[in-house]
């Protein structure tokens, strides 16, 4: 072929490589005066192969992203068909495994984002592999070879059961030769991501019967007993995109890629109030600062099963991730200031320093981690002593799941989240349960805040130039109006409707 113009227009110049159902050539298209690729089909092969190879360019012809090869013809020439496709200078993506997580996230987002892009326009791969992924040399992702990409309007063009792709990245439903959808291309990325984290597949067997058994059945081993200082986020999010089950895998491309970046996010960007164009569907905050999802999150707890379970089930939504988790105080004031995460969530009765110990370090040290309590005391003095020393919201372990996460998205919009029970939240500054026939003078409204802060009358006293008599008078009338029966639940109910408020506790020291 070489030196041959096939259709008077593409100049055969050198051999590319040669596959199991087509041969590809570099070429010059005179006509516009560029490089393409010629990919041309083999004689004598079977007639699936032959509908598969035009399917490529049926398939991807409406697409154009810049990670996704462009087609820009199918001919034929004596018999020989072929496609012409665009030609991309770079490596194969197997050139980077291993790699540092940096690199891995930086590739993985762009293939996330451009499978994202195909799927929004019903087109599956199939055949997500790293021999199927350039890198140019600018950094820039190619997906290639789309001759399994299976277009909404496409016919089948391999009979029911019959299992296509390459094994290593099959996900479960391919292997067992299931109706597929775009989920099943997470899973494959997810493999390739394993691959370049680690250097290693999740799942190998030189028996094909048992490979594809280990990914319908078998766990993917943690990353990091392969690679023990691959960060924790980076773990979590590639194996959840391995989960067996489609419907606990990432459900886009695009929340994939979200949650990558999350995954090695510095405190600089955290910092930052953005929010991706595309936010993850249903969770865009009504009010409050725009919130860069998904959400970081450390879990301290010294039980290990609440612990574990806890994790579990928030690692499996698309908007939360987990970059940390710690078994005692300490280990969960070093692991926030490492990580910057968006939202700790704090037991208070721990071993080597409570998390009432270090609620005062993370607010100095970490301001931009929003420190939620998960404990199981409901003592008033419990909530006014976290809240002072730094904590942003207060629920109980009893809470129920959904406002558990509707506390995590509230504290990181920097609302303040109480839980009385089972999670009775009162959202600062913006309460509409305010009772309207209360009327807080401006010196009760003063007073109840130094109570908060942890001032004793008598400080109280000597602070606003009040006698005591009269103090205690006010005071009264307050915790009348509130219906408290002691001056820390009067107090405690005036943050809870928004007389006080949070801001204005943690500036004040208590004496």
């Amino acid at each position: 072929m070489i030196g041959r113009t096939l259709r008077n227009r593409y100049e055969v110049r050198t051999l590319i490589g040669e596959g199991s159902t087509a041969t590809v050539y570099k070429a010059l298209d005179k006509r516009l005066n560029r490089e393409v690729a010629l990919k041309i089909l083999l004689p004598n092969m079977r007639e699936a192969a032959r509908r598969r190879f035009f399917q490529e360019a049926t398939a991807v012809a409406h697409l154009n992203h810049p990670n996704i090869m462009a087609i820009y013809d199918m001919d034929e020439e004596r018999g020989q068909h072929f496609l012409v496709v665009e030609f991309v200078e770079g490596e194969s993506l197997t050139h980077y495994i291993p790699s540092r997580p940096e690199v891995v996230v930086e590739l993985g987002k762009q293939i996330a984002q451009a499978l994202d892009y195909a799927h929004k326009r019903q087109v599956i791969h199939r055949d997500i592999k790293p021999a199927n992924i350039k890198v140019t040399p600018d950094g820039l992702i190619k997906i290639m070879d789309l001759g399994l990409a299976l277009p909404r309007e496409a016919k089948r063009v391999t009979a029911d059961g019959m299992i296509i792709g390459t094994p290593a990245y099959l996900s479960p439903e391919q292997a067992q030769a299931l109706k597929l959808d775009y989920r099943t291309d997470i899973y494959s990325l997810g493999v390739v991501l394993y691959e370049m984290a680690t250097g290693e597949l999740p799942f190998a067997s030189d028996d094909i019967p048992a490979l594809l058994m280990q990914h319908v059945k078998q766990p993917p081993p943690p990353l990091r007993n392969i690679k023990p200082d691959l960060p924790l986020a980076l773990e979590s999010v590639i194996l959840k995109s391995l989960e067996k089950q489609p419907d606990r895998r990432f459900q886009s491309g695009e929340a994939f890629a979200q949650a990558l970046d999350a995954s090695i996010r510095t405190e600089s960007s955290v910092d930052a109030p953005t929010q991706s164009a595309n936010p993850i569907e249903g969770v865009v905050p009504d009010t409050g600062p725009l919130l860069r999802l998904p959400l970081r999150l450390i879990i301290a707890d010294d039980h290990t099963i609440l612990r574990r379970t806890l994790v579990s089930f928030l690692a499996a939504r698309d908007e939360l991730m987990i970059v940390g988790e710690a078994g005692d105080g300490e280990t969960a004031l070093q692991q926030t200031l490492a990580l910057s995460p968006d939202v700790l969530l704090l037991d208070l009765n721990m071993p080597n320093r409570s998390g009432l110990e270090i609620l005062p370090d993370i607010r100095t040290r970490a301001p931009q981690t929003k420190a939620l309590v998960l404990t199981g005391r409901d003592e008033d003095w419990y909530v006014m002593q976290a809240l002072r020393a730094g904590a942003h919201g207060y629920l109980l372990k009893s809470v129920q799941e959904t406002d558990l996460i509707d506390g995590i998205m509230k504290v990181a919009q920097g609302h303040l989240v109480l839980g009385h029970g089972v999670a009775e939240k009162v959202v600062t500054g913006v309460v509409g349960a305010r009772p309207d026939a209360i009327q807080l003078a401006e010196q009760e409204r003063q007073i109840l805040l130094l109570i908060a802060a942890g001032f004793e009358n008598s400080s109280i006293a000597e602070r606003l130039k009040l006698t005591l008599p009269v103090l205690i008078e006010t005071l009264a009338q307050a915790m009348d109006k509130l219906n408290a029966k002691d001056r820390h639940e009067a107090a405690l109910t005036a943050l809870r409707q928004g007389y006080i408020l949070l801001d204005e506790l943690q500036t004040l020291e208590a004496k």
